[in-house]
């Protein structure tokens, strides 16, 4: 396997084709794994006094359909396959159905390659590979890695090129000319569609029943971020302008335009209009957080007059006394 690729091209993820991997080998393993717990009962002496050895993770295959324009390969869906892990073998009237069926859905998507998990590529996904070179002659291969693995800060996902010369290399092994697998850079492009579900993801009320105060906070924490994010972009282009109007960097007027442009939206929030609006929006909010905090302090008083009656009540009957009402 040769370390890096030097095709030229660029490869662009949706983090859509990430996200079916994951579920696929997450149903997989979660499907497997209580046969490997069935298969532990009879003694539970015995069972208990000789574990049987940890089984290896499943590997989940799949195709990855996309467009190329240019140099340019961009990934966007991806669905399962079905393999046989005797012959090495996809089925193919299963590849055939699925494709006709996306092709229905996504006339403008082709199959560009083929998915898979574990830790590094293996020599039987070479079998795989040129399988699928019929169907596109440069195939590209995304691995996953499912292991875990804390220390580790970029996504656990490697893209393999093909190609007989360029991409992925002609070697020749006892006089046989062989196709390696070599690695290829790539970078993340979402859609606003894949912004928001991703986000809806991230943001997901926990399993072991987090409180509001937790969402509320994670939630703040991430406008907090994103205001941050903000305030950081702006400062450099306020650096950038400042260093262009000093005669530091040369001019660049399609930039001009842009912030030109951006500066335009400015003014709306600087209207009367809107500063009328804004004041009595604020003061309305203002209004209803003394509502709220005045009937919390009624309720309150109401409570220790009611509990004060009962006490004096009980003492009147004892002394012969009125009640204070």
């Amino acid at each position: 396997m040769a370390s890096s690729s030097s095709s030229g091209l660029t490869f662009k993820l949706h983090p859509l084709v990430i996200v079916n991997i994951s579920d696929h080998y997450t149903r997989v393993k979660s499907q497997t794994q209580p046969l490997h717990l069935s298969s532990n009962g009879g003694d539970g002496a015995a069972a208990a006094a000789s574990p049987p050895p940890p089984s290896p993770p499943p590997r989940v295959f799949g195709c990855v359909i996309g467009v190329q324009r240019g140099r340019t390969v961009e990934i966007f869906n991806s669905f399962e396959l079905l393999y046989d892990p005797v012959t090495h073998s996809l089925d193919r009237s299963f590849l055939e159905k699925k494709q006709e069926l996306y092709k229905k859905v996504f006339p403008n998507f082709y199959i560009l390659g083929w998915y898979s998990t574990g830790s590094d590529a293996q020599e039987s996904d070479m079998h795989i590979h040129k399988a699928l070179m019929d169907i596109n002659e440069s195939p590209v291969y995304v691995l996953l890695n499912p292991s875990i693995n804390h220390a580790q800060k970029d996504l656990p996902v490697t893209i393999y090129e093909s190609a007989i010369i360029t991409i992925q290399e002609l070697h020749v092994i006892d006089g046989i000319p062989q196709l390696i697998f070599v690695r290829a850079s790539y970078t993340i492009e979402t859609v606003e569609a894949e912004r928001i579900s991703v986000d809806h993801v991230a943001h997901l009320k926990p399993s072991d029943g987090g409180s509001a105060a937790t969402q509320l906070a994670a939630h703040l924490t991430g406008i907090h971020s994103a205001i941050k994010m903000l305030n950081s972009r702006i400062r450099v282009l306020h650096h950038y302008l400042l260093a262009m109007q000093k005669g530091e960097i040369p001019y660049e007027n399609s930039l001009l335009r842009q912030v030109s442009s951006l500066l335009r939206r400015l003014p709306a929030i600087e209207s009367g209009k809107f500063q009328d609006d804004f004041l009595m929006e604020y003061n309305d909010t203002l209004l209803i957080s003394y509502l709220a905090m005045f009937t919390n302090c009624s309720s309150t008083m109401n409570e220790l007059v009611d509990k004060f009656n009962i006490a004096y009540d009980r003492q009147s009957r004892r002394g012969g006394r009125t009640a204070f009402i």
